[in-house]
């Protein structure tokens, strides 16, 4: 599994029971605190193992960073941070490569492995499915609001506490249930990883705004014009295969396009079986974790928000 289709990681056969799973992220920081982000970094770089349904196995760091500029100790509390999050998700630290950059950058390169036939994809997404979500959204406003030094300490908590929680747990749990489709919410926010699940398909996914799991004060900030540039460029790049019901808040409209770091798992899966998935995200200490649409019949191939 390679680039056609284009999934969260690459898929290596090397025998009948055994595959690889490799990945790769990296990114500027989102909080102040180096530790923080070495953490939220790392569990957003491993997230796409998890959303593959796979395990991982060992990472290697990737550095970017301004030795002129920074105190070396900024860079020891980053990889403590990406440490601690591999040590959580029992992977190993194998090395890594570091460069000199104007521009501070971290992340990893992250190998698992699964079983050929276990390996989740983003295409599966079957007729009378309902969709899954197991994070609140809202990072990528709250971290707008925080540059901006707006952000209160209630929400940069509630945002710091999701993007520092691996997706581990979540994908354990779904092992447990029948899932045609999966993928992790990243940087095309909600609206470009729900479209990447339709397959090009003749389904549309149809989300109820209420149901939608939102940060504290996300949509405060969001109706302040709090939101980055991605958000904006999400809209416009999915505007063809995107449509907002009358009476839909502007502010949710925004959530779902707004660009999150190390986001949930979103899981496609028979309705039937939804509403205990979420009990059991829930009893694992995903609260969040909602009920947010269904996948319906329709040539469009697109996402409505209602």
């Amino acid at each position: 599994m390679g680039l056609a289709p284009c999934d969260d990681a690459a898929v290596y056969k090397l025998s009948d029971e055994l595959a690889l799973v490799e990945t790769v992220d990296f990114f500027t920081p989102v909080v102040d605190d180096p530790f923080l982000f070495g953490r939220i970094a790392a569990a957003n770089a491993l997230s796409d193992v998890y959303a593959m349904g796979g395990t991982p196995l060992l990472a290697m760091n990737i550095v970017c960073f301004p030795v002129k500029e920074m105190e070396i100790e900024v860079l020891t509390h980053i990889l403590e941070g990406g440490l601690e999050a591999l040590s959580e998700a029992d992977a190993a630290l194998a090395g890594g490569h570091s460069v000199e950059d104007k521009e501070l950058k971290y992340g990893l390169s992250v190998t698992g492995t699964i079983h050929p036939s276990r390996v989740l994809t983003k295409g599966g997404a079957r007729l009378g499915d309902a969709l899954v979500i197991t994070k609140p959204l809202g990072t990528g406003v709250v971290a707008t609001a925080i540059k901006a030094g707006l952000a209160s300490e209630a929400a940069v908590a509630a945002a710091v506490a999701s993007m520092r929680a691996l997706n581990r747990a979540a994908a354990e749990i779904g092992r447990g249930f029948e899932i045609h489709a999966c993928t992790d919410v990243t940087g095309f926010g909600l609206l470009g990883h729900a479209i990447e699940m339709l397959g090009g398909g003749a389904l549309s996914l149809v989300i109820d705004s209420p149901a939608l799991p939102v940060l504290p004060e996300a949509l405060a900030y969001a109706g302040m014009g709090l939101v980055p540039s991605g958000l904006h460029r999400n809209r416009a790049f999915y505007a063809s295969c995107f449509e907002v019901r009358a009476g839909v808040p502007h502010a949710l409209v925004d959530m779902v396009c707004d660009p999150q770091t190390s986001g949930g798992l979103l899981f496609a899966l028979p309705s039937t079986e939804a509403p205990r998935l979420v009990e059991k995200l829930a009893h694992a200490g995903m609260e969040s974790a909602r009920v947010i649409g269904e996948l319906v019949a329709d040539p469009a191939a697109k996402v409505v928000l209602r």
